[in-house]
């Protein structure tokens, strides 16, 4: 069997996958607009904004976890079984986090995003996960929560 040549990727000077990079900070953008329309927008349009802004932070919350599902599916490690329950609690957070009044989904949120940039480290540590990936996280787990701070703040003034 013949071994099929790896395509080229290309990177950032920190090794990163330029279209992660991509993907990753265009996913930021709906975060970005819905703080910004929580404050910009006048209030009879809070409540949709607000559940757009709660709701896209949970299917990224989901993704996210999802992540340490597929580390999991590659790794020979003995911590697998934990790994693979862990990943899936990023998604019942953010299903729950749902049902909450918004003055306790945003917290509730920005704990696990929390949360998980620290299981990310962990799973590089590991060598789990590729060593650029803390580079990746951290900018985009702070644009995350500063955005849900945002409209957390927003949630506690109205």
């Amino acid at each position: 069997m013949s071994e099929h040549p790896r395509p080229k990727v290309e990177q950032t000077a920190a090794g990163i996958p330029v279209l992660a990079v991509a993907l990753g900070y265009a996913g930021l953008l709906p975060f970005f607009a819905g703080a910004a329309e929580l404050w910009l927008l006048p209030g009879v349009m809070t409540s949709f904004v607000e559940s757009a802004l709660l709701a896209y932070a949970a299917v990224i919350l989901s993704f996210m976890g999802a992540v340490h599902w597929g580390l999991a599916m590659r790794s020979h490690r003995d911590i697998v079984n934990l790994q693979l329950g862990l990943s899936v609690i990023p998604a019942l957070v953010g299903w729950m986090a749902l049902m909450l009044p918004a003055v306790v989904a945003y917290p509730s949120l920005i704990l696990a995003f929390v949360v998980l940039y620290l299981l990310d480290l962990q799973a590089v540590k590991l060598n789990m996960a590729p060593r650029w990936y803390p580079s990746l996280r951290l900018p985009l787990t702070a644009g995350v929560v500063v955005s849900l701070i945002a409209g957390y703040v927003n949630a506690l003034t109205r």
